[in-house]
């Protein structure tokens, strides 16, 4: 596909403009000639919602977001439903979207040349209601000890042992979570009244060290994937981490399994819609970013809503 207008939304905040820059005319000028190329910021007000929305009535056939997952969400929100496709050039620490798409990290240029060559797709994004606003995600929202586990890693731990950097993390994040009464209602189901302290609903399931807290998340089969950590003492503490490092890591990998497997201390399930009321306000994280505290909340998937390049 020949691209003759683009648009990049890039965040600031980010170091590397100007490589930024000096890649978008490396790529895209070529023999054929150069798009026509519209720049917007994020700000901090606005993360890349309206900047959006701006490129897709300016007629941009493809938009850049430049940045990290905050970046991405909120550009991808603002394209959502429309014919105008997302490039993602990674510039955070999570690029939590961009390793599910297997979008090069560390490496503009080849971002770059990604959303040049790269086949259009088209992938689901969910969107989650919560104290009477909607706001999309690509990746995952939730409560517990998600937030903190991103938060705690050690960063040189985990460019070493991978997945075992995030079972070191849980173990100390987990002595900061407390149970709480759950109750759920999925999809047009009677509600179910459940215990647990972490909550994890996505459309893609695979974070940084390549290990995958929801394995059969797929991000375009029209549904949600969700994990509920309801371990309780040292036994199904140790529970939790066999289920997610070896009946759902390991074995999966080596396809001992094809599904994800519950056990005492985990639950998965999957849905199209997923209601939940808390009997204490959790912290709440969309995408990696915590947005404060909630005690009930919808989410819902929206099938085929993105093109993706």
């Amino acid at each position: 596909m020949t691209i003759s207008k683009l648009g990049v939304i890039w965040n600031p905040s980010k170091p590397g403009g100007d490589e930024l820059k000096s890649a978008v005319a490396e790529v895209f000028e070529t023999d054929a000639g150069a798009p026509d190329v519209q720049w917007w910021e994020t700000t901090p007000e606005d993360p890349g919602h309206g900047m959006a929305a701006q490129a897709v009535a300016a007629g941009c056939e493809v938009v850049i977001a430049a940045g990290g997952d905050g970046t991405v969400r909120a550009v991808a929100e603002g394209l959502a439903g429309t014919d105008v496709a997302l490039g993602i050039v990674p510039k955070g620490t999570g690029n939590l979207l961009a390793r599910n798409l297997e979008v090069p990290l560390n490496d503009v240029a080849a971002a770059m040349r990604r959303v040049r060559d790269g086949e259009p797709r088209t992938i689901d994004i969910g969107w989650v209601e919560r104290d009477g606003e909607e706001h999309a995600f690509v990746v995952m929202v939730g409560f517990g000890i998600d937030a903190q586990m991103l938060v705690e890693t050690d960063d040189d731990l985990k460019s070493k042992a991978g997945w075992l950097a995030y079972v070191e993390a849980m173990g100390r994040a987990v002595a900061g979570t407390e149970m709480t009464d759950i109750s759920m209602t999925l999809d047009d189901g009677e509600a179910q009244e459940l215990r647990g302290h972490t909550m994890l609903i996505g459309n893609c399931g695979m974070l940084q060290g390549g290990i995958r807290l929801l394995p059969d998340a797929v991000i375009d089969d029209g549904q949600l994937d969700m994990l509920l950590v309801s371990a309780d003492g040292p036994l199904q503490w140790l529970d939790t981490v066999r289920s997610v490092v070896w009946e759902n890591g390991i074995r999966r990998i080596f396809g001992a399994v094809d599904q994800a497997v519950s056990t005492d201390s985990t639950t998965h399930v999957a849905a199209e819609r997923i209601a939940v009321t808390l009997s204490s306000p959790q912290t709440f994280e969309i995408d990696g970013e915590e947005v404060g505290e909630v005690s009930e909340f919808a989410v819902r998937v929206q099938p085929a809503a993105l093109i993706v390049r």
